[in-house]
């Protein structure tokens, strides 16, 4: 429930500072005093938007706090859910700047709108005149049929669950698209892949090709310089071995001589075998060197068919030609799993919408196990409205597929008078009728609302008489079971308070201030006999405010 409220500089308000209490609390003062404004602050701290127009004086900020008590209420797992400190009487406070900086808190844990209204939601509900248009909302209509029928959790559930399934579907439908259009790539890709795999790509195969048919194409030349080398090395009449063999005899018998001449010896010995090993080398080779056309063809069209791939694939090297190959392996690969991936997802897909149906067919079975009590009960707390003759019922009907509220299409029918056909309300109801409608099933749902709080703003409108004594009863029923605040000008309910708040007017240095205080006694008199009879209530005006009250104190 709400124990505390602040409001500084916010429109007409200076500084509010009022504390509430258990039951039904009621707020009454003439039209224009900021009734409405007081509401307006409040709607601050249960996560609504605001600019600097809201304050009243534009070089101070604004600031709203509420005091919480939630004591009655489960709530901590959605503390734990946003990591706020939970306490059992638990601060939200606003703060806006007159830049327009809007600042949310949280038990002093500084948080965004959307967190604070989620929240708030489940602290507090204030039902306000134009709010009578959201009865013939069809998303209105289900939170009141599922909370009637203790759906909520279970739609909640649904709900998280259908919107996964449509994010699921959403994402087989973009891997569809993207698998239709690959499919039209594939036959390219493959076809890319295939001339690249079949010319078996190996970087160090350029080089060895080119050096090879380099050979093949001189092989003539280079197969008589490498004899004609060996030639004049070994077998010519007069040769380099023949010339170094006369010499290397001519030294040997020097060697014993002196150690120079020995040198010189070995050193011939050595330039010996080395113009051996390079004879035998110079044969070796040339006999090696072949003239084959054949093979220098082959070499040729391997080598125009690798340039062939690297001009047509914009490669500038062999390296890169085996990249562009595994690239498009890739793709055909990544292809293939995706038809994998959607089959699987497809399955996964359908076992889910199963088991949404399941779920959907039993939130729909409390619906409609629901609805005939919920009929009877709005229509009872019509008659109670003074509308003896009003009927009111729950249209129920499947519809094709599914959506975020399961299988059904709900519509809330009306009929004022008797005999008549109950229509959509949007349709037949008159403002009053709208009034004492949401009313009614504000009334019945208010007992199996885990909210602790509800607020009505003028929810009087339009009634007088005995419906208004009767919109009095049912207001304190309501607040037998949670905290009520009423905005009224109705003495009839004025006089049911617990606590009564009296908002008036007040005009210093020239400018109109918007003030708030506690009443009791004498002064409740004082207010409910001016609602009864003008601003100068007569003696048998305060004694009927006086029984009024009395009245309500003593039942």
């Amino acid at each position: 429930m709400l124990k505390h409220l602040l409001v500084e500089n916010y429109a007409l308000i200076e500084k509010l500072d009022i504390s509430l209490t258990q039951g039904l609390t009621v707020i009454t003062g003439e039209t224009g005093a900021g009734k409405s404004i007081l509401l307006g602050a409040l709607a601050l701290i249960l996560g609504q938007r605001a600019d600097t127009q809201v304050l009243m004086h534009k070089d101070r900020k604004c600031i709203v706090e509420g005091t919480f008590d939630l004591e009655q209420i489960a709530i901590q797992e959605l503390f734990e859910k946003h990591q706020l400190d939970y306490d059992r009487l638990t601060i939200f406070r606003r703060e806006i700047n007159p830049q327009g900086k809007s600042r949310a808190f949280i038990n002093d844990t500084p948080v965004n709108l959307s967190v604070m209204k989620e929240v708030a939601e489940r602290l507090i509900d204030i039902h306000s005149q134009h709010q009578t248009l959201l009865i013939g909302e069809s998303s209105f209509q289900f939170d009141v049929v599922d909370s009637f029928a203790g759906n909520l959790e279970s739609v909640q559930a649904f709900r998280v669950a259908y919107g996964q399934w449509q994010k699921l579907s959403k994402t087989l439908q973009n891997l569809e698209v993207q698998e239709k259009r690959s499919r039209t790539e594939l036959d390219y890709f493959r076809f890319q892949f295939d001339e690249l795999d079949k010319a078996r790509i190996n970087p160090a195969e350029y080089q060895q090709i080119e050096g090879e048919l380099e050979i093949l194409r001189h092989a003539e030349e280079i197969k008589l310089n490498l004899e004609k080398a060996a030639f004049i090395i070994g077998t010519a009449d007069i040769n380099v071995l023949s010339g170094l063999n006369e010499s290397l005899q001519l030294l040997r018998p020097l060697a014993r001589y002196n150690e120079k001449y020995r040198q010189l010896m070995e050193r011939f010995e050595s330039v010996m075998i080395e113009i051996k090993d390079l004879h035998a080398d110079l044969e070796s080779q040339a006999e090696e060197v072949t003239h084959d056309p054949a093979r220098a063809t082959e070499l040729q069209q391997r080598i125009d068919l690798l340039n062939k791939l690297l001009l047509k694939h914009s490669a500038s090297s062999m390296e890169e030609l085996e990249s562009i190959r595994n690239h498009y392996q890739q793709k055909i690969l990544a292809i293939d799993s995706l038809e994998e991936e959607i089959n699987q997802l497809r399955k996964e897909l359908d076992s889910k919408r199963q088991d949404l149906f399941i779920q959907a067919e039993k939130i729909s079975k409390r619906r409609r196990q629901s609805i005939p009590e919920m009929e009877k009960e709005v229509t009872a707390l019509l008659r109670q409205l003074g509308m003896p003759g009003a009927s009111f019922q729950i249209a129920q009907k499947p519809i094709d597929g599914m959506n975020a509220n399961g299988i059904d299409q709900l519509s809330f029918l009306f009929c004022a008078n008797p005999g008549g056909k109950p229509s959509e309300i949007a349709r037949v109801a008159s403002g009053g009728e709208l009034s004492r409608l949401m009313l009614s099933i504000k009334s019945m749902i208010s007992q199996r609302n885990l909210l602790p709080t509800i607020i009505f703003d003028e929810i009087d409108s339009g009634i007088s008489g005995e419906t208004a004594t009767r919109v009095a009863n049912i207001l304190e029923s309501i607040a037998c079971n949670m905290q009520v605040i009423t905005i009224t000008h109705l003495p009839q309910i004025a006089s049911r308070g617990r606590s009564h708040l009296l908002v008036y007017k007040i005009i210093e240095q020239g400018r109109a201030h918007t003030a708030i205080k506690n009443i009791h006694n004498g002064d409740r008199i004082l207010e409910v006999a001016k609602m009864l009879g003008g601003e100068k209530p007569t003696e048998v005006m305060l004694a009927t405010a006086r029984e009024l009250i009395f009245n309500t104190q003593k039942n």
